[in-house]
Protein backbone atom coordinates (compact mmCIF):
# COMPACT_ATOMS: atom_id res chain seq x y z
CA UNK A 1 0.00 0.00 0.00
CA UNK A 2 2.16 3.34 -1.09
CA UNK A 3 1.31 6.61 0.48
CA UNK A 4 2.91 9.81 0.55
CA UNK A 5 4.68 8.18 3.98
CA UNK A 6 5.83 5.01 2.46
CA UNK A 7 6.90 7.03 -0.77
CA UNK A 8 9.50 9.86 1.96
CA UNK A 9 11.17 7.13 4.07
CA UNK A 10 11.01 4.21 1.87
CA UNK A 11 9.21 1.61 3.57
CA UNK A 12 6.49 -0.44 2.33
CA UNK A 13 3.67 -0.33 4.67
CA UNK A 14 2.35 3.27 6.17
CA UNK A 15 2.50 1.77 9.76
CA UNK A 16 4.91 3.58 12.08
CA UNK A 17 6.42 2.26 15.64
CA UNK A 18 6.42 4.77 17.89
CA UNK A 19 9.67 5.69 19.91
CA UNK A 20 9.11 4.53 24.12
CA UNK A 21 10.85 5.01 26.23
CA UNK A 22 13.11 1.95 27.33
CA UNK A 23 10.04 -0.10 25.09
CA UNK A 24 12.02 0.85 21.96
CA UNK A 25 15.02 -0.48 21.73
CA UNK A 26 16.57 -2.32 18.96
CA UNK A 27 15.21 -5.95 18.90
CA UNK A 28 11.70 -4.16 18.62
CA UNK A 29 12.77 -1.44 15.81
CA UNK A 30 14.92 -4.04 13.89
CA UNK A 31 11.75 -6.40 13.82
CA UNK A 32 9.27 -3.50 12.53
CA UNK A 33 11.28 -2.79 10.26
CA UNK A 34 12.31 -6.16 8.65
CA UNK A 35 8.40 -6.63 8.56
CA UNK A 36 8.26 -3.50 6.26
CA UNK A 37 7.09 -0.24 8.63
CA UNK A 38 9.09 2.12 10.46
CA UNK A 39 10.56 1.25 13.18
CA UNK A 40 11.36 4.43 15.42
CA UNK A 41 13.99 3.70 18.53
CA UNK A 42 13.79 6.15 21.44
CA UNK A 43 16.57 7.79 22.79
CA UNK A 44 15.66 10.14 25.53
CA UNK A 45 16.49 7.27 28.32
CA UNK A 46 19.55 6.63 26.50
CA UNK A 47 22.93 8.29 27.20
CA UNK A 48 24.97 9.71 23.67
CA UNK A 49 27.29 6.73 23.65
CA UNK A 50 24.84 4.10 24.61
CA UNK A 51 22.26 5.79 21.75
CA UNK A 52 25.47 5.53 18.92
CA UNK A 53 25.48 1.81 20.01
CA UNK A 54 22.02 0.99 20.01
CA UNK A 55 21.53 2.30 16.12
CA UNK A 56 24.36 0.49 15.24
CA UNK A 57 22.54 -2.41 16.80
CA UNK A 58 19.71 -1.90 14.68
CA UNK A 59 22.12 -1.90 11.59
CA UNK A 60 23.68 -4.87 12.04
CA UNK A 61 20.08 -6.33 12.80
CA UNK A 62 17.79 -5.10 9.64
CA UNK A 63 19.25 -2.93 6.30
CA UNK A 64 15.62 -1.04 6.02
CA UNK A 65 14.77 2.76 7.22
CA UNK A 66 14.12 2.66 10.79
CA UNK A 67 14.41 6.07 12.78
CA UNK A 68 15.27 7.79 16.07
CA UNK A 69 13.34 9.87 18.68
CA UNK A 70 14.64 12.65 20.43
CA UNK A 71 13.73 15.31 23.01
CA UNK A 72 13.88 18.47 21.27
CA UNK A 73 14.35 20.27 24.74
CA UNK A 74 17.05 17.77 25.97
CA UNK A 75 20.11 19.97 26.70
CA UNK A 76 22.20 17.57 24.24
CA UNK A 77 19.73 17.46 21.69
CA UNK A 78 21.93 18.72 19.10
CA UNK A 79 24.84 16.20 19.66
CA UNK A 80 22.26 14.06 19.28
CA UNK A 81 21.05 14.95 16.17
CA UNK A 82 24.63 14.60 15.36
CA UNK A 83 24.61 11.16 16.14
CA UNK A 84 21.97 10.54 13.94
CA UNK A 85 23.73 12.47 11.28
CA UNK A 86 26.84 10.52 11.53
CA UNK A 87 25.55 7.25 11.65
CA UNK A 88 22.96 7.59 8.22
CA UNK A 89 19.83 7.22 10.34
CA UNK A 90 16.98 7.73 8.14
CA UNK A 91 14.45 9.48 10.15
CA UNK A 92 15.11 11.58 13.12
CA UNK A 93 11.30 12.10 15.01
CA UNK A 94 10.75 14.41 18.20
CA UNK A 95 8.76 13.93 20.83
CA UNK A 96 8.33 18.37 21.16
CA UNK A 97 8.28 20.75 18.41
CA UNK A 98 12.30 20.76 17.24
CA UNK A 99 13.87 24.22 16.48
CA UNK A 100 13.92 25.76 13.06
CA UNK A 101 17.83 25.45 13.71
CA UNK A 102 17.75 21.56 14.38
CA UNK A 103 15.58 20.98 11.80
CA UNK A 104 17.34 22.61 8.98
CA UNK A 105 20.54 20.69 10.43
CA UNK A 106 19.36 17.48 9.58
CA UNK A 107 17.41 18.03 6.51
CA UNK A 108 20.63 19.46 5.10
CA UNK A 109 22.26 16.03 6.01
CA UNK A 110 19.09 14.36 3.83
CA UNK A 111 17.37 13.27 7.45
CA UNK A 112 13.91 13.19 7.34
CA UNK A 113 12.16 15.35 10.05
CA UNK A 114 9.01 14.18 11.75
CA UNK A 115 7.90 15.78 14.70
CA UNK A 116 5.21 14.47 16.76
CA UNK A 117 1.98 17.00 17.76
CA UNK A 118 -0.64 17.18 19.14
CA UNK A 119 -2.85 20.55 18.04
CA UNK A 120 -3.53 22.23 15.12
CA UNK A 121 -1.13 25.11 15.96
CA UNK A 122 2.11 22.81 16.38
CA UNK A 123 1.79 21.22 12.89
CA UNK A 124 1.73 24.36 10.99
CA UNK A 125 4.54 25.87 12.90
CA UNK A 126 6.87 22.80 12.35
CA UNK A 127 5.81 22.31 8.95
CA UNK A 128 6.73 26.42 8.30
CA UNK A 129 10.15 25.43 10.04
CA UNK A 130 10.69 22.40 7.18
CA UNK A 131 9.28 19.35 9.37
CA UNK A 132 8.92 16.45 6.28
CA UNK A 133 5.93 15.24 8.10
CA UNK A 134 4.27 15.01 10.99
CA UNK A 135 2.74 12.68 13.50
CA UNK A 136 -0.44 13.70 15.08
CA UNK A 137 -1.44 12.06 18.06
CA UNK A 138 -5.31 11.99 19.99
CA UNK A 139 -6.16 12.32 23.33
CA UNK A 140 -6.72 8.41 22.81
CA UNK A 141 -2.71 7.95 22.84
CA UNK A 142 -0.65 6.56 25.62
CA UNK A 143 1.88 8.69 27.87
CA UNK A 144 1.94 12.62 27.64
CA UNK A 145 -1.69 13.37 25.50
CA UNK A 146 -4.16 15.96 24.92
CA UNK A 147 -7.65 16.51 25.56
CA UNK A 148 -8.78 16.38 21.72
CA UNK A 149 -9.53 12.90 20.24
CA UNK A 150 -8.08 11.76 17.36
CA UNK A 151 -11.52 11.75 15.35
CA UNK A 152 -11.39 15.83 15.62
CA UNK A 153 -7.83 16.14 15.36
CA UNK A 154 -6.57 14.55 12.76
CA UNK A 155 -8.74 16.06 10.28
CA UNK A 156 -7.91 19.97 11.64
CA UNK A 157 -4.24 19.11 10.92
CA UNK A 158 -4.49 17.03 7.32
CA UNK A 159 -7.02 20.50 6.16
CA UNK A 160 -4.00 22.53 7.83
CA UNK A 161 -0.55 21.29 6.54
CA UNK A 162 0.85 20.28 3.45
CA UNK A 163 2.86 17.69 4.45
CA UNK A 164 2.08 14.10 4.96
CA UNK A 165 -0.15 13.27 8.44
CA UNK A 166 0.40 10.59 10.00
CA UNK A 167 -2.33 9.77 12.42
CA UNK A 168 -1.89 8.23 16.29
CA UNK A 169 -3.55 7.94 19.33
CA UNK A 170 -6.52 4.79 19.11
CA UNK A 171 -5.27 2.93 16.29
CA UNK A 172 -4.53 -1.14 16.42
CA UNK A 173 -5.81 -3.09 13.11
CA UNK A 174 -6.24 -2.35 9.84
CA UNK A 175 -9.84 -0.81 10.05
CA UNK A 176 -8.01 2.33 11.54
CA UNK A 177 -5.92 2.57 9.20
CA UNK A 178 -8.57 2.53 6.62
CA UNK A 179 -10.07 5.04 8.60
CA UNK A 180 -7.14 7.11 9.20
CA UNK A 181 -6.63 7.27 5.26
CA UNK A 182 -10.35 8.46 4.84
CA UNK A 183 -9.53 11.03 7.13
CA UNK A 184 -6.70 12.67 4.76
CA UNK A 185 -3.73 10.42 6.36
CA UNK A 186 -0.69 8.78 5.07
CA UNK A 187 -0.37 6.34 8.29
CA UNK A 188 -0.67 5.27 11.22
CA UNK A 189 1.71 4.96 14.41
CA UNK A 190 0.91 2.92 16.84
CA UNK A 191 2.69 2.55 20.35
CA UNK A 192 1.17 0.29 23.09
CA UNK A 193 0.08 -2.29 20.03
CA UNK A 194 3.73 -2.47 19.64
CA UNK A 195 4.82 -2.66 22.59
CA UNK A 196 2.47 -5.96 22.90
CA UNK A 197 4.17 -8.08 20.42
CA UNK A 198 6.75 -10.67 21.66
CA UNK A 199 9.72 -8.95 19.82
CA UNK A 200 8.81 -6.24 22.79
CA UNK A 201 11.40 -6.78 25.56
CA UNK A 202 8.85 -5.46 27.91
CA UNK A 203 8.51 -7.89 31.16
CA UNK A 204 5.76 -10.88 30.10
CA UNK A 205 4.07 -10.06 33.93
CA UNK A 206 3.99 -6.26 32.49
CA UNK A 207 2.60 -7.60 29.31
CA UNK A 208 -0.21 -9.91 30.69
CA UNK A 209 -1.30 -6.46 33.12
CA UNK A 210 -1.96 -4.50 29.75
CA UNK A 211 -3.63 -7.58 28.60
CA UNK A 212 -6.08 -7.98 31.49
CA UNK A 213 -7.01 -4.33 31.34
CA UNK A 214 -10.25 -2.90 30.36
CA UNK A 215 -10.94 0.14 29.14
CA UNK A 216 -11.99 1.72 31.69
CA UNK A 217 -8.27 0.84 33.71
CA UNK A 218 -6.48 3.13 31.20
CA UNK A 219 -6.65 6.71 32.89
CA UNK A 220 -5.20 10.40 32.57
CA UNK A 221 -3.51 11.68 35.56
CA UNK A 222 -2.05 14.77 36.33
CA UNK A 223 -0.49 12.84 39.71
CA UNK A 224 2.72 11.48 38.08
CA UNK A 225 4.34 15.54 36.69
CA UNK A 226 1.68 17.69 36.32
CA UNK A 227 0.78 17.09 32.86
CA UNK A 228 -1.98 15.46 31.27
CA UNK A 229 0.21 11.22 31.36
CA UNK A 230 -2.53 8.60 30.55
CA UNK A 231 -1.31 5.16 31.97
CA UNK A 232 -2.71 1.62 33.22
CA UNK A 233 -4.02 2.50 36.72
CA UNK A 234 -2.30 0.97 39.40
CA UNK A 235 -1.18 1.22 43.01
CA UNK A 236 1.70 4.09 41.98
CA UNK A 237 -0.90 5.73 40.65
CA UNK A 238 -3.44 5.67 43.20
CA UNK A 239 -0.97 6.52 45.66
CA UNK A 240 0.65 9.47 43.93
CA UNK A 241 -3.19 11.05 43.42
CA UNK A 242 -3.50 10.60 47.42
CA UNK A 243 -0.08 11.76 48.80
CA UNK A 244 0.28 15.09 49.63
CA UNK A 245 3.49 17.97 48.51
CA UNK A 246 5.90 17.17 51.27
CA UNK A 247 5.49 13.29 50.40
CA UNK A 248 5.64 13.74 46.60
CA UNK A 249 8.54 15.94 46.77
CA UNK A 250 10.55 13.52 48.80
CA UNK A 251 9.88 10.48 46.46
CA UNK A 252 10.73 12.90 43.55
CA UNK A 253 13.92 13.51 45.04
CA UNK A 254 14.46 9.57 45.50
CA UNK A 255 13.75 8.64 42.12
CA UNK A 256 15.49 11.63 40.64
CA UNK A 257 18.82 10.56 42.13
CA UNK A 258 18.44 7.52 40.97
CA UNK A 259 17.89 8.63 37.36
CA UNK A 260 20.77 11.08 38.21
CA UNK A 261 23.17 7.93 38.22
CA UNK A 262 21.75 5.94 35.82
CA UNK A 263 21.64 8.82 33.05
CA UNK A 264 25.12 10.32 33.89
CA UNK A 265 23.04 13.77 34.39
CA UNK A 266 24.27 16.40 36.80
CA UNK A 267 22.03 17.52 39.40
CA UNK A 268 22.77 21.44 37.40
CA UNK A 269 21.81 19.82 33.94
CA UNK A 270 18.31 17.84 36.10
CA UNK A 271 17.24 21.28 37.05
CA UNK A 272 18.19 22.71 34.09
CA UNK A 273 15.78 20.26 32.15
CA UNK A 274 13.49 20.83 35.11
CA UNK A 275 13.54 24.20 34.30
CA UNK A 276 12.59 23.56 30.85
CA UNK A 277 9.74 21.70 31.43
CA UNK A 278 8.25 24.48 34.16
CA UNK A 279 8.54 27.00 31.48
CA UNK A 280 5.13 28.13 30.81
CA UNK A 281 3.44 25.47 32.89
CA UNK A 282 2.31 25.81 36.91
CA UNK A 283 4.07 23.28 38.00
CA UNK A 284 5.26 22.36 41.83
CA UNK A 285 9.09 21.52 42.07
CA UNK A 286 8.03 17.98 43.15
CA UNK A 287 6.39 17.80 39.51
CA UNK A 288 9.60 18.88 38.07
CA UNK A 289 11.87 16.73 39.98
CA UNK A 290 9.28 13.80 38.99
CA UNK A 291 8.95 14.68 34.99
CA UNK A 292 12.83 15.39 35.21
CA UNK A 293 12.61 10.99 36.51
CA UNK A 294 9.80 10.22 34.89
CA UNK A 295 12.09 7.95 32.81
CA UNK A 296 12.64 6.04 36.02
CA UNK A 297 8.90 5.54 36.49
CA UNK A 298 8.72 4.05 33.09
CA UNK A 299 12.28 1.48 34.17
CA UNK A 300 10.63 0.02 37.03
CA UNK A 301 7.86 -1.27 34.76
CA UNK A 302 9.16 -1.70 31.57
CA UNK A 303 12.90 -3.00 32.42
CA UNK A 304 12.35 -4.25 36.14
CA UNK A 305 9.09 -5.57 35.87
CA UNK A 306 8.08 -3.71 39.42
CA UNK A 307 4.64 -2.76 38.22
CA UNK A 308 3.83 -1.23 42.28
CA UNK A 309 6.83 0.78 41.74
CA UNK A 310 6.96 2.14 38.22
CA UNK A 311 3.96 3.56 35.98
CA UNK A 312 2.63 1.50 32.22
CA UNK A 313 2.29 4.05 29.57
CA UNK A 314 -0.91 3.18 27.60
CA UNK A 315 -2.83 4.47 25.13
CA UNK A 316 -6.99 3.40 25.44
CA UNK A 317 -6.31 0.33 23.11
CA UNK A 318 -4.61 -1.46 25.88
CA UNK A 319 -8.27 -2.36 26.47
CA UNK A 320 -9.20 -3.88 23.44
CA UNK A 321 -6.06 -6.02 22.62
CA UNK A 322 -5.99 -9.59 23.41
CA UNK A 323 -2.31 -11.20 21.74
CA UNK A 324 1.05 -11.06 21.62
CA UNK A 325 1.84 -11.36 17.67
CA UNK A 326 5.72 -11.00 16.62
CA UNK A 327 5.40 -7.45 14.49
CA UNK A 328 5.80 -9.28 11.51
CA UNK A 329 2.48 -11.00 12.30
CA UNK A 330 1.18 -7.74 13.21
CA UNK A 331 2.06 -5.92 10.37
CA UNK A 332 0.70 -8.52 7.79
CA UNK A 333 -2.51 -8.84 9.74
CA UNK A 334 -2.99 -5.06 9.93
CA UNK A 335 -2.39 -4.93 6.01
CA UNK A 336 -4.51 -7.78 5.14
CA UNK A 337 -7.40 -6.16 7.48
CA UNK A 338 -6.94 -3.00 5.73
CA UNK A 339 -6.96 -4.47 2.32
CA UNK A 340 -10.34 -6.71 3.73
CA UNK A 341 -11.68 -3.42 4.73
CA UNK A 342 -11.42 -1.55 1.84
CA UNK A 343 -12.74 -4.49 -0.56
CA UNK A 344 -16.16 -4.62 1.76
CA UNK A 345 -16.53 -0.66 0.94
CA UNK A 346 -19.74 -0.05 -1.33
CA UNK A 347 -19.07 1.27 -4.51
CA UNK A 348 -19.69 4.57 -4.63
CA UNK A 349 -20.64 4.44 -8.62
CA UNK A 350 -23.12 1.53 -8.09
CA UNK A 351 -25.00 3.13 -5.38
CA UNK A 352 -26.05 6.00 -7.83
CA UNK A 353 -29.67 6.00 -9.33
CA UNK A 354 -29.19 5.27 -12.93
Amino acid sequence: METALTRLVGVRHPLVQTGMGWVAGPRLVSATANAGALGVLASATMTPDRLREAVREVKSRTDQPFGVNLRADAGDAGDRVRIIIDEGVRVASFALAPSRELIAELKEAGVVVVPSVGARRHAEKVAAWGADAVIVQGGEGGGHTGEVATTVLLPQVVDAVRIPVVAAGGFHDGRGLVAALAYGAAGIAMGTRFLLTSDSTVPDAVKARYLAATVKDVTVTRAVDGLPHRMLRSELVDSLERSGRARTLVRAVHRAAGFRRLSGLSWSRMVRDGLAMKHGRDLTWSQVLLAANTPMLLRASMVEGRTDLGVMASGQVAGVIEDLPTCAELVTRVMAQAQETLGALPDPDASMPA
